[in-house]
């Protein structure tokens, strides 16, 4: 009698045991979320930076090279 109620407990922790997988796997992404959330923004202004510098550098009429400058006209042609 003992060993079915024991048998019993036990085959019941095996939902359990996966909720609290579910649960740890949902913080885990919450948190990945929160840090991704953060350093996008950083990431963002490197982006604008560099952005920012390439049109700069390819505004002034002498920085190409060769003199010359790739315009989407003639890109290839």
């Amino acid at each position: 009698m003992l060993r079915a109620i024991h048998s019993f407990l036990n085959h019941q922790d095996q939902g359990q045991d996966l909720a609290e997988y579910c649960l740890i796997t949902a913080l885990i992404v919450l948190i990945a979320l929160g840090i991704f959330w953060h350093v996008s923004g950083g990431i963002q202004d490197i982006w604008d930076t560099a952005n920012t510098t390439l049109v700069a550098g390819n505004s002034h009429p002498g920085s190409g090279t060769a003199g010359t400058s790739v315009t989407q006209g003639n890109l290839g042609h």
